[in-house]
């Protein structure tokens, strides 16, 4: 008997290499992911404005962060709410309220139709300006108990059709990841939750991982994780005394590993 629901995902038609240039914004989940990848030595930028929770922010980011000059093949956005501040005397989206007063803003939740817009916008941008080719679009499974669970759902519900859109939009481009139905139809337990029990835990987050890279990665990247991880193990080591002779040779030899290695996957 089989006591889970597994949430099957197509092969994406393109494979992320070793070293990928990526780029990744949105939510404190795109945050998560994105620095393991970096932790992979994948080069990737994340998030470089701070965290930004809604298509308009994703969109504000976007439109900053590129310089004609960084390529990046692949992006992935992160979608975690459809709620947005509006500054009264500007009428504009803001990023972040700036521990300014309250009454200076005014709360609303964005259609799918705006959603889309500004989505669109951000991955015409992408393709255009910084040669993005494929773009993955998630919905953060991280619910928002503020607006009450009903009302989460209801935000969430609203991101995934948007996402939905896209993807019929982009059909060559737009890629739909479903890390919100792994964590909400898969791991249904309170043991994939931090201690908040909104959060997924890292061993959630660890699941994600393993199902984003069985999804997108290349043979030759899974190949370069395994034999790296032996050597990120061994620089992650923390001697009782870094100063000594042996540990120093013992360092060494594990960045000229790493420099070998490096070497052979095309870095």
């Amino acid at each position: 008997m089989d006591f889970r629901t597994i949430v099957k995902i197509a092969q994406a038609d393109f494979a992320i290499e070793p070293f990928e240039q990526m780029l990744f914004v949105g939510s404190c989940f795109a945050d998560s992911i994105g620095k393991r990848f970096q932790e992979e030595r994948f080069r990737v930028t994340v998030n470089p404005f701070g965290v930004m929770y809604n298509p308009v922010s994703i969109l504000h980011t976007i439109e900053r962060v590129g310089d004609g000059q960084t390529r990046w093949r692949v992006a992935v956005l992160t979608l975690g709410t459809n709620h947005v501040y509006v500054e009264k005397a500007t009428g504009e989206v803001v990023d972040n309220c700036g521990k300014r007063p309250a009454h200076l803003f005014e709360e609303r939740e964005l259609t799918v139709g705006e959603c889309v817009e500004n989505l669109s916008r951000a991955i015409d941008i992408l393709r255009e300006r910084d040669g993005v080719e494929k773009v993955i679009v998630t919905v953060s499974p991280i619910r928002y108990a503020k607006y009450g669970f009903h009302g989460s759902q209801l935000s969430k519900a609203v991101l995934l059709l948007a996402t939905d859109e896209l993807a019929r939009k982009y059909p060559d481009v737009v890629t739909y990841f479903p890390a919100y139905e792994i964590v909400n139809d898969e791991l249904r337990d309170y043991r994939f939750y931090a201690p908040d029990m909104l959060h997924p835990s890292e061993q959630a987050v660890e699941y994600i991982w393993e199902r984003l890279s069985n999804t997108y990665f290349s043979a030759k990247t899974r190949h370069f994780i395994e034999e790296y991880h032996p050597i990120k193990a061994a620089l992650a080591h923390r001697p009782f005394h870094p100063e000594s002779a042996e540990y120093q040779q013992f360092l060494a030899q594990t960045n000229e590993k790493l420099e070998v290695l490096m070497r052979k996957y095309g870095e």
